[in-house]
């Protein structure tokens, strides 16, 4: 499987974007996928998760009610929607995928880059 993650860019404080993972090469139905960041001089951490079943959600406390993660498994994508963009989510943001009751991530997206202006 393959996941190419995209839809970042530059928006100013305030503003939303849309991110999108789409995989190929195979099927994420049975993974569940989660997004991650890294900001510059950070290390890499958790924003969200979306369960295989679609229908449990977690957030990191910085991003919550302003972060949506969803999936389209009939499109095998994944999505995280940003809105009220602070400058501190600037970041490239990765998806991932991890298989239904595994310990490890089995795959990467290659990033996307996300810079919030103030």
């Amino acid at each position: 499987v393959q996941l190419q993650a995209s839809g970042g860019g530059t928006v100013q404080d305030g503003g939303s974007l849309r991110l999108s993972c789409a995989a190929s090469g195979g099927s994420i139905r049975t993974y569940n996928m989660v997004w991650f960041r890294q900001a510059p001089g950070k290390e890499r951490e958790f924003v969200a998760i979306v369960t295989w079943l679609g229908g449990s959600t977690a957030y990191t406390d910085s991003v919550k009610g302003r972060f949506t993660i969803s999936r389209d498994n009939a499109k095998n994508t994944v999505y995280l929607q940003m809105n009220r963009l602070k400058p501190e989510d600037t970041a490239i943001y990765y998806c991932a995928a991890r298989k239904a009751g595994g310990n490890e991530y089995n795959y990467w997206g290659q990033g996307t880059l996300v810079t919030v202006s103030s």
